[in-house]
């Protein structure tokens, strides 16, 4: 049953596209982090095997609550990994091990990457006319504006 809640079927699509490459991206730095936290190695090793472990925790709650979103608009949810790479604007890097500093180089790189498409979404939710995802979508930055910060905060 398709919902009614005083959004066009168009807009909705429209709005299940962004919440869907949102996902993708979402899930794709979920990985990565992973990855790292898998992988990092070092001085500081417990430390950054914590944070990177807090930060994809923490994601793992967006994803859920990106899908649920995603359902709620009467959308279906992707779930492979190929099909959120196809869309997903964080780069992977197969095969790479890099030191501590440049994990957090690029994670803070995704992250902004992540923020910048999360204000585009939050005017094209807008446009839309739906309010509750742009709503949603802030959420999402101030999340991920936290996560940068601690990076940054590293790197300095």
């Amino acid at each position: 049953m398709k919902p009614n809640i005083g959004i066009s079927e168009n807009h909705l699509k429209n709005i299940v596209d962004l919440l869907t490459k949102s996902l993708a991206d979402e899930v794709t730095l979920y990985t990565k982090i992973r990855k790292f936290h898998w992988n990092v190695a070092g001085e500081s090793f417990m430390e950054l095997h914590k944070l990177f472990q807090a930060q994809y925790t923490e994601l793992e709650e967006t994803i859920d609550e990106i899908a649920e979103r995603i359902n709620k608009l009467g959308g279906k949810t992707i779930v492979t990994m190929q099909e959120f790479l196809e869309i997903t604007s964080i780069k992977e890097t197969p095969s790479t091990y890099p030191n501590q500093k440049e994990m957090m180089k690029e994670l803070l790189a995704d992250h902004e990457t992540i923020i910048k498409e999360l204000r585009k979404n939050i005017n094209e939710s807008t446009d839309n006319k739906d309010a509750g995802t742009a709503d949603f979508f802030t959420g999402l930055i101030q999340q991920h504006e936290t996560m940068a910060w601690i990076l940054r905060r590293y790197l300095s």
